[in-house]
């Protein structure tokens, strides 16, 4: 095999790693980005821990069919980035619409969401948006914990009124008899 082809096939192979090993995933088409967008955007994901890069829409098929993936063709035309998140499913639909969101870009067509992978599903663009909406997995947790806390915290209130009440009324008692005895 030629060097070109090995080359060819090594980043085929390595798509088809990220895809099978990714949580979330969402495709995008980027034409008139410009370069302090594209720095700014790839600077929010990288944050986020979602690596991204353009890829070849054949090679991206290829990957893809290797990987299993069915119903990702339909959105292999134009330029193609790819964000991926092996770590929250979430991610990249968040930073990506986010920053969709921000700079004002819905209807500008330079920025635009074409397609997602959740859980190795290809998802639509409605279900990127939704899957963007949700709260993020720390803000889930803290209302969980949250839920959870307000019970005891509750029961803990309720006691302290009681023996606020008590002291309210050994206080008074108190008082009184120093008046009486005064």
């Amino acid at each position: 095999m030629s060097d070109v082809k090995e080359q060819k096939q090594a980043v085929v192979d390595s798509l088809q790693e990220q895809l099978a090993s990714a949580k979330g995933a969402v495709l995008t088409g980027y034409t008139g980005l410009t370069v302090a967008q594209d720095t700014e955007l790839r600077r929010e994901l990288r944050e986020a821990g979602v690596s991204y890069h353009v890829v070849k829409n054949t090679m991206l098929h290829r990957a893809a069919d290797a990987a299993g993936l069915e119903g990702l063709d339909a959105f292999l035309s134009g330029t193609t980035a790819l964000a991926v998140s092996k770590e929250d499913a979430i991610a990249p639909a968040k930073v990506i619409c986010g920053f969709i969101k921000k700079n004002k870009l819905e209807d500008s067509g330079v920025l635009v969401v074409k397609a997602g992978l959740l859980d190795g599903k290809v998802i639509g663009l409605d279900e990127v948006k939704a899957l963007a909406a949700l709260p993020s997995r720390e803000e889930l947790l803290a209302k969980m914990l949250g839920s959870m806390n307000a019970p005891i915290s509750n029961t803990v209130n309720v006691l302290q009124g009681v023996i606020r009440k008590t002291v309210y009324a050994l206080n008074a008692v108190r008082e009184k008899k120093e008046q009486e005895s005064a």
